[in-house]
């Protein structure tokens, strides 16, 4: 603020910044010591009395800051009536620098690479070490709804939601320092933007930095991923319901698994056992002499034999009664006891979950994962032995499947719909863990699967 000498009164910090000046020595300083302009105090008395006589008066042109150095401003000068008198005046300055340096981007040396950052798709903001703008493309006006001419000489701080600015501020200042000359902003993240009606919006952005005539100029290339954010964010919650879709899919499979399988053992292998004494009683009183029918019983009681042993194996096949009685381990073991029966190929148990006890669902989805690995085996791996590895580590299970056979190709991974793969792979990752498929370099395949044992999903306990 101006005295109705001419002289300051009130000096504020963004005074002191841009005059290099604290308000004691810039107290009593006439307004043609600070503002440069023909005819000396004479010029600024003029300066002085137009304001006060039309309102308001203006003076582009330089102004000098207390240590000498010169910079291009605008000021803007109103009078200030106190009753009808006047009081004094007041005084805005804005430093024209960036403004200035603005204007040679668009000098004749330069048209060309204007011409090309204008057309681009992507919007293109060019500032210096200030971080003050000096280029504003088209589809930087159409990105953040302001216009070239309102946005140079402002602050990149316009168009970034306050707070993040101290941290975008300290990036760029950093960025600086380290002398690279480009890098994505954000390290692949999304960042936030702001337009001119107030409006955040997701964006990506990379910076390139070089120095021109000594100052190091930054250019920042920006492109609003509003819709792709927003497409993605609706894939990724689709995907969340389709993982809670098939856990509970799966917990309504197990329970009708189990529910079949102890009809199967209550109910079917309980009238199958009778009929097979029924027939045993038959065949005791039957006379021996009658070959035939004894022949026939004998066929019976075999059949019944046989249809017992099935419905044993469906059952156990459906839910294994030792998966509820003796736990995970106890039923793996017998898992590969049956499977070594039935297909001839070696099986070994390692690990060092044997004294542990997990919960559901954990149980259910680590033993059908382990199943189907070993279905693949006996089907395609042509091996003759498989090596199960089961061990907790730092809160989570490992569980890997290794057999010796002819081992999978990556090709055959994509090109043949495999749904078990598919089923380990989902299985786990309803867990909060991930199935890998490889082919070892020693020949064969490995099924890895890793489950985190957080209590939000399974648990683990010393039994």
């Amino acid at each position: 603020m101006l005295g109705p000498d001419g002289r300051v009164r009130e000096w504020n910090a963004r005074a002191e910044r841009i005059f290099a000046c604290d308000a004691s020595a810039a107290a009593g300083m006439h307004l043609s010591s600070l503002a440069l302009m023909p005819g000396g105090e004479k010029g600024a008395a003029a300066l002085l009395e137009s304001a006060a006589r039309v309102g308001y008066a203006d003076h582009a042109g330089e102004c000098a800051r207390c240590d000498g150095s010169r910079f291009p401003a605008q000021m803007l000068i109103t009078p200030i009536r106190h009753e009808g008198a006047l009081a004094g005046y007041s005084a805005v300055v804005l430093n024209a620098t960036a403004q200035t340096n603005a204007q040679q981007w668009h000098q004749d040396d330069n048209a060309p690479l204007v011409s090309i950052i204008q057309s681009a798709m992507d919007a293109i903001i060019i500032v210096d070490e200030e971080q003050r703008i000096l280029l504003f493309n088209a589809a930087a006006e159409r990105t953040f709804r302001c216009s070239a001419t309102e946005a140079i000489g402002g602050t990149l701080d316009r168009f970034i939601p306050a707070r993040y600015r101290s941290a975008h501020r300290g990036h760029i200042e950093h960025f600086s320092i380290t002398g690279v000359t480009q890098r994505r902003m954000g390290d692949h993240t999304v960042l936030a933007g702001l337009r001119a009606d107030g409006e955040e919006f997701r964006l990506e952005a990379s910076i390139s930095q070089v120095k021109v005539a000594g100052r190091k100029i930054f250019t920042a290339i920006l492109r609003d991923v509003t819709e792709r954010q927003r497409a993605a964010d609706e894939v990724e919650r689709s995907h969340r319901q389709l993982q809670e879709l098939y856990a509970a899919m799966h917990e309504v499979r197990e329970a009708e698994r189990t529910r079949i399988a102890r009809e199967l053992h209550d109910e079917l292998a309980q009238w199958l056992t009778a009929l097979r004494m029924d027939t045993s009683w038959l065949m005791t009183r039957i006379d021996p002499h009658q070959e035939q029918l004894l022949a026939r019983l004998r066929k019976m009681k075999d059949a019944v034999d046989t249809t017992v042993a099935s419905v044993r194996r469906i059952a156990a096949d459906l839910r294994p009664v030792m998966l509820d009685d003796l736990g995970l381990v106890p039923a793996l073991e017998s898992l590969l006891h049956e499977f070594s029966e039935r297909t001839g190929i070696v099986v070994s148990l390692d690990g060092n979950a044997q004294d542990m006890a997990f919960r559901e669902p954990l149980v259910s989805a680590v033993y059908r994962m382990v199943q189907e690995a070993l279905t693949n085996v006996a089907r395609h791996a042509h091996a003759t032995a498989v090596d199960l590895d089961i061990r907790v580590e730092s809160a989570r299970l490992f569980v890997q499947v290794k057999d010796n056979g002819r081992g999978i190709r990556p090709a055959d991974l994509e090109a043949r719909k495999s749904y078990g793969l598919l089923g380990i792979r989902e299985r786990a990752q309803t867990l909060g863990g991930a199935a890998t498929i490889y082919r070892a370099e020693s020949g064969g395949t490995v099924v890895a699967i890793d489950i985190p044992l957080g209590p939000h999903n399974s648990g683990v306990q010393q039994q």
